[in-house]
């Protein structure tokens, strides 16, 4: 690697060596805070007797508006069965309408109804409230490199997906 003055690198080249215990440091901290970020929501979901499946299906149907069953499907990596008893417990309760395609009759595009947009709203706010906390105490440059993170560790599919539900500027 070239390397300009003092040391640093040039032309944007960088080697980052970590060590295992270094890495490990890193994967107890992402699991760490994995348990923070789903803590508040966590406790709203039980009131209502629901988990972290419903929270996800809220989560990308309130992002993918009218989403198919199928999209929704890819997206959470879940069985059809698996996601077909969250589905119905939502629509039961009146937070999820599922609605004939008008191209294709044999697809269900998803909504979120008044109630399904006000609890979604109250998940996300209290995980918004403690991510914008974190990036604030962590500085600027930490946001653009955690997403770079973030996005690293997706599998290439995953990846297009959340770069398409990010390109539609919701």
């Amino acid at each position: 690697m070239a390397e300009g003055h003092g040391g640093t690198p040039q032309h944007g080249e960088t080697l980052l060596f970590l060590t295992d215990e270094q890495l490990r440091k890193g994967i107890e901290a992402f699991f760490f805070a994995y348990k923070g970020f789903t803590a508040d929501p966590d406790r709203i979901l039980e009131a209502r007797g629901y988990g972290r499946a419903h929270h996800r299906a809220i989560h990308f149907i309130h992002r993918s508006h009218g989403t198919t069953v199928n999209n929704l499907l890819a997206i959470l990596g879940v069985t059809k069965q698996s996601l077909n008893r969250v589905l119905r417990t939502l629509i039961e309760d009146g937070l999820v309408e599922s609605r004939v395609g008008t191209r294709d009759k044999r697809e269900r595009h998803l909504y979120l109804t008044e109630d399904g947009q006000a609890l979604e709203q109250e998940l996300s706010a209290v995980q918004q409230a403690r991510v914008r906390d974190a990036f604030r105490a962590a500085g600027p440059g930490a946001v653009a490199g955690f997403r770079n993170v973030l996005e690293a560790m997706m599998d290439p599919e995953m990846r297009r997906r959340y770069q398409r539900l990010t390109e539609n500027g919701r």
